[in-house]
């Protein structure tokens, strides 16, 4: 694997960088990183192996991709320098709303850039993240997205017209998740149960179910069916979803969402 520099070390550059390793597709050599004075990168070096560099120039000798893991509003105040010091290298972006065009103009010079949407389950190697590249990737610049990507866990290319609705479902998905894990623990509490009780039925209930669609393949609504008898207790349950439009609830979270993610790549 050619070298790959990280310009941040935060949360989601610390969960690639350990799925790489993790995964043996690099060594501690040949990961570089940097932050912007917060010291994640000297921890994420101590705790891991990689190097911690002194500056940009330090940062991007020798390495033949950058991933873009500071905070977005940062990218217009970096040493101008970087875009020489990056030039005909692969650029992958995972700055939240930040455009291909917006990336191309700070780094005109790149060899490509890829702009990604993971999301939070990629702290632990179960995230998803979508991506689309400025160009076609050359088959070595895929095997390289691929294998950074995978390190969160799956890769999804997509155009980067849909990124904003990949923001919407997946990238805010997991707090749509946690929203409605604690409401089904609060709804057991409500019901009668110990607080523990029902947090950890709630817990366990979503994790099989996902388990279950997920190594099924099957349609939700065929394992809702299956679970679900005339005039039953699951029945009485979804006919109050129904009435309260639990759907259609869930539509308007995401294209909220959607919108705002398209409201806030406006300028970028």
């Amino acid at each position: 694997m050619p070298r790959i520099a990280f310009l941040g070390a935060g949360r989601m550059a610390s969960a690639i960088v350990d799925g790489l390793l993790a995964q043996k597709i690099c060594t501690p050599g040949e990961l570089t990183c940097i932050d912007g004075g917060d010291q994640t990168a000297r921890t994420l070096a101590q705790r891991t192996g990689v190097e911690a560099a002194p500056d940009l120039a330090g940062l991007l000798a020798g390495a033949d991709t950058l991933v873009l893991a500071c905070k977005p509003q940062q990218l217009a105040g970096l040493d101008p320098r970087l875009a020489q010091l990056a030039s005909g290298k692969l650029i992958l972006s995972i700055l939240a709303g930040k455009k291909l065009a917006s990336l191309s103009a700070v780094f005109p010079q790149a060899r490509n850039i890829i702009r990604s949407m993971p999301n939070t389950p990629g702290q632990i190697g179960a995230g998803i993240t979508a991506w689309s590249a400025l160009r076609p990737l050359a088959d070595t610049d895929r095997r390289i997205t691929d294998s950074i990507l995978g390190a969160l866990g799956q890769g999804l290319e997509v155009e980067e017209g849909q990124l904003d609705a990949v923001t919407g479902l997946s990238g805010s998905g997991p707090a749509y998740v946690f929203e409605f894990a604690a409401g089904l623990r609060d709804a057991g509490e409500a019901a009668g149960l110990p607080r523990a009780i029902a947090w950890k039925l709630a817990l366990e209930t979503i994790l099989g179910s996902a388990r279950l669609m997920a190594r099924t393949g099957t349609e939700p609504e065929i394992l809702r069916d299956q679970v679900t008898s005339p005039n039953g207790t699951t029945f009485a349950g979804l006919q109050r979803m129904a009435a309260r439009d639990f759907r259609g609830l869930l539509r308007e979270t995401v294209v909220a969402a959607t919108e705002r993610s398209k409201e806030l790549s406006q300028d970028r």
